[in-house]
């Protein structure tokens, strides 16, 4: 979908329609609604009086113009209390507004920009919203289906502002919102893909694919490569599959003045997780498509960073491969030696995100990188806690968590701090091993991260849990029915935010 910004009166575009809002209580709509209410001699007035049009979250209004204004119709989206709009509130109208008029065929629409009125929001920013939640909320993954008649789709959207002083502000929010929704959507096409065409090799390749298009440094390792580097708790987990491992290194120099200040984004990248012999269930394995969800945030994270070119140094490493129960595969009590020269025993081989995260975080210290976020669908522990809504934050140093916090605020990416007590520690001390890689039940996403952790070296570190948000099991707001693409929009904010000092 083609999305422009234009200035002048919506009520005289030629399109197929255009949408408006309404917050709920107000009887007397002013701003463009007002003006495409008189324009109509009162019919949006006449719809409240009636009750038929409330502005509560979530309505939409249809109402046929019959000629009296150029739109064919008008789209009367409901915002709920002004009190409690938000920024992601406008991205969910967005979507909301924009599958209706898909869903009735309609090919050219304009929008009016939702929440720069009443509700003062920053242009650029309600402009971005408007972009993300469009281009998020027409998301589909129909890649194998079987060709028939196509879909009902969106060419054109045009974001409408009558003042033209606003019009550098609401083309660079747009502008900026749709190369973040392309990256969003890149994330979910490979949380999407079946694993039979997911694999690791395709992974690196489409690394290599981001890395062509945007400039970036890219380096792959294979399995021989590992070795030398003595990745032992990587090339454990792939030791059951047949399908080749790959450490994939991205790197965007926004500041080589300062390599010493790069941020590190470290991304499970477990194309398929079986559990390997401490096998799953099946229920609990038919999406562990999406296990590389995490890898697939980094990739398309650093490629949408080196876009918008902060002055900023970014690596995004992922460690890559499939966890099977093979002939070969590593067994509850065996003991692996990582790249750090720790040692782990293998409690459970279902708890391998921590092993490939452990090779992959001492090889970016390795590199001198300081400031570290991994990425990973981790524990079903962290959906126990938080369910479906937030993403676990945890981490060694408080400043940058809080950057993480904020970030994930502003872009509707919500999370949630966790403790991290050195008493948890001692769930995961081994009788064999330097550590095992499990630490139990209680507080399983606390120990997960913990372990992750001990490979730090020092560095600042963060760790994000997204298990319970890296998908859906149905469409909501600006979501779609399976990958989120969660946390992308996160990581880009932070880079930048860090940029910005």
């Amino acid at each position: 979908m083609e999305i422009k910004v234009e200035i002048g009166d919506i009520t005289g575009l030629k399109c197929e329609a255009i949408v408006v809002n309404l917050f709920d209580g107000i009887t007397n709509p002013g701003g463009a609604t007002g003006a495409v209410d008189r324009a109509l001699g009162g019919a949006i007035t006449a719809l409240i009086k009636d009750g038929e049009i409330s502005g509560k979250s979530d309505e939409i209004t249809l109402i046929h113009t019959l000629g009296m204004i150029k739109p064919a119709r008008v789209l009367v989206a409901g915002l709920g209390k002004q009190s409690n709009f938000t920024i992601d509130g406008v991205r969910k109208v967005s979507a909301q507004a924009c599958r209706r008029l898909r869903n009735i065929g309609v090919k050219d629409f304009a929008t009016i920009v939702h929440g720069a009125g009443i509700a003062g929001m920053d242009s650029r920013m309600a402009s971005q919203a408007i972009s993300e939640g469009a281009l998020l909320g027409l998301y589909k993954f129909d890649k194998y289906k079987s060709a028939g008649t196509p879909g009902n789709q969106i060419d054109s959207m045009r974001i409408v502002e009558f003042d033209a002083s606003k019009s550098a502000e609401i083309q660079a929010g747009a502008d900026f919102g749709i190369a973040l929704s392309k990256a969003v959507n890149l994330c979910r096409d490979m949380g999407n893909e079946p694993a039979n065409y997911m694999t690791p090799t395709r992974m690196a390749e489409i690394a290599l694919d981001v890395a062509v298009a945007e400039g970036l440094k890219i380096e792959v390792l294979d399995h021989s490569e590992m070795e030398k580097h003595g990745m032992g708790a990587l090339l454990g987990v792939a030791q059951g599959t047949d399908e080749p491992p790959k450490f994939i290194v991205m790197k965007y120099e926004g500041d080589p003045d300062t390599e010493s200040d790069t941020l590190g984004l470290i991304g499970k990248g477990i194309t398929f997780d079986s559990g390997g012999l401490d096998l799953k269930n099946a229920p609990g394995m038919r999406q562990m498509k999406s296990d590389m969800s995490g890898g697939a945030a980094a990739i398309a994270a650093i490629g949408a960073i080196a876009g918008f070119k902060p002055k900023i140094n970014v690596m995004a490493i992922i460690p890559a491969t499939e966890n099977m129960p093979g002939a070969n595969a590593q067994r509850p009590g065996d003991v692996v030696t990582t790249m750090s020269g720790k040692t782990i025993e293998i409690d459970n081989t279902d708890a391998e995100g921590r092993l490939v995260l452990a090779d992959a975080v001492t090889y970016a210290r390795s590199l001198g990188v300081a400031k570290i976020v991994d990425i990973a669908t981790l524990t079903g522990a962290i959906s126990t806690a938080l369910g479906k809504v937030r993403m676990g934050i945890f981490g060694n140093d408080q400043q940058l968590i809080d950057h993480v916090v904020t970030s994930a605020e502003e872009t509707g990416e919500l999370g949630w701090q966790f403790p991290m007590d050195k008493e948890y520690k001692s769930q995961y001390k081994s009788d064999i091993a330097d550590i095992k890689n499990t630490g139990g039940r209680d507080g399983g996403s606390i120990t997960g991260a913990q372990i992750i952790g001990e490979f730090a070296d020092g560095a600042s570190w963060v760790h994000l849990d997204i298990a319970g948000v890296a998908r859906t099991a149905s469409l909501g707001g600006y979501n779609p029915k399976g990958a989120t693409g969660i946390p992308v929009r996160t990581l880009v904010d932070l880079a930048i935010r860090l940029a910005d000092g």
